[in-house]
């Protein structure tokens, strides 16, 4: 096998920029599903996208053994919810929205006339009394537009339902991490577009088809898993989703696991995960001398894993995570070589994987 260095290049990181910088909030991620559908397309045979914006990239269509790779494309918002009187404009969630961090923040409500600006407003510290200090929720956080009334803000074309994101942009910090408000999990996407890439690139043939699955609607209960998972029918799926760094202070390890930016893929034991397929991938790992984190998860990984191990009468499934910091904030960061090293795991895994490999524990 090709040994893979320098994955990440200029033009994969100034596409990775884009695809962070766009708006892709759960239920309305059509626009970077077109800009991953756009950088993927070289690399693949065929596409299949479905009724709610799921896609998959498809290598070897016509084989009937078919491995799927899989991230999630949406990200975290908030809706309209109320608009008041003076303009004011309360929010409800779309997806895990951390209310705590909204106060003074900058967001961006997609309207059918545009976009439009405006600022979660917060009382200032001069009238907040010490110890009687309100604390943010989702009955209180607001949002001002700088509309004087409920119709002048309807006249901005806002109205309840409208999607909102905010407007942090990707960045590089100490040229070691990168950080923007949707890594989680955009980053996982880019990982298994770049397998696709590198699999293209040093001419990897493999013996089954592959379905690079972009799905969507994961922040509100793996939705676009389980629709594809069904559209599919597959006979192996490897997930890839984030996993928190618990290095950072105010985190309890031994609630939390112990896990780190920068020493490799985290790999989850759980039922969902089938185990022969796990051994498959830590052989892998230690074959190629990929470093790897190992974390147990107690009931469901509360990742697209779950939707595609319970499909179809039991998929055979994994997850592979990618250690982040500060889970549903703004300033999500993972680490360079973690990202690339997710890379490389999937794609020696792939390469392990047999055509009609059965991931069976014993037979009768």
């Amino acid at each position: 096998m090709t040994k893979l260095q320098n994955i990440i290049k200029k033009k994969e990181e100034q596409f990775f920029k884009a695809y962070i910088n766009n708006a892709s909030p759960t239920g309305f991620e059509s626009a970077g599903q077109k800009l991953w559908i756009d950088y993927i397309k070289p690399y693949v045979d065929d596409f299949m996208i479905d009724n709610y914006g799921s896609v998959a990239a498809v290598i070897n269509p016509e084989a009937a053994y078919k491995v799927v790779i899989e991230a999630h494309a949406d990200e975290i918002s908030w809706f309209v919810k109320y608009i008041s009187d003076e303009g004011f404009i309360y929010v409800t969630r779309n997806g895990g929205s951390d209310h705590m961090i909204a106060p003074s923040k900058r967001v961006n409500i997609h309207t059918d006339q545009g976009i439009r600006k405006a600022i979660f407003g917060w009382p200032a510290i001069h009238m907040r009394k010490t110890g009687k200090e309100p604390v943010p929720n989702t009955n209180n956080i607001f949002l001002d537009c700088g509309a004087k009334s409920r119709k002048e803000a309807r006249k901005m074309g806002i109205h309840e339902g409208c999607v909102i994101t905010y407007e942090d942009e990707f960045m590089i910090l100490n040229k070691r991490y990168y950080v923007g408000r949707a890594m989680d999990n955009r980053a996982g996407g880019f990982a298994i577009a770049q397998v696709a890439r590198l699999l293209h690139e040093n001419k990897v043939k493999l013996p089954f088809g592959l379905y690079i699955v972009n799905a969507v609607q994961e922040e509100v209960g793996l939705r676009g898993a389980e629709m594809m998972a069904n559209k599919i029918n597959p006979d192996v799926a490897i997930v890839t989703d984030v996993a928190h760094d618990t290095n950072t202070p105010l985190v309890d390890k031994k609630i939390e696991g112990d896990f780190k930016c920068g020493k490799g893929p985290i790999l989850t034991y759980a039922p969902a995960v089938q185990n022969n397929l796990l051994k498959l991938i830590m052989a892998a790992a230690e074959k190629h001398e990929v470093p790897f984190q190992r974390e147990a998860a107690s009931r469901a990984t509360g990742t697209d894993t779950d939707a595609f191990a319970y499909s179809n009468n039991g998929v055979p499934s994994a997850l592979i995570s990618l250690p982040l910091r500060y889970m549903h904030t703004t300033v999500e960061a993972i680490h360079k070589k973690d990202i690339a090293n997710v890379i490389r795991l999937i794609y020696y895994s792939l390469q392990e994987i047999t055509n009609e490999q059965d991931f069976r524990y014993f037979s009768a």
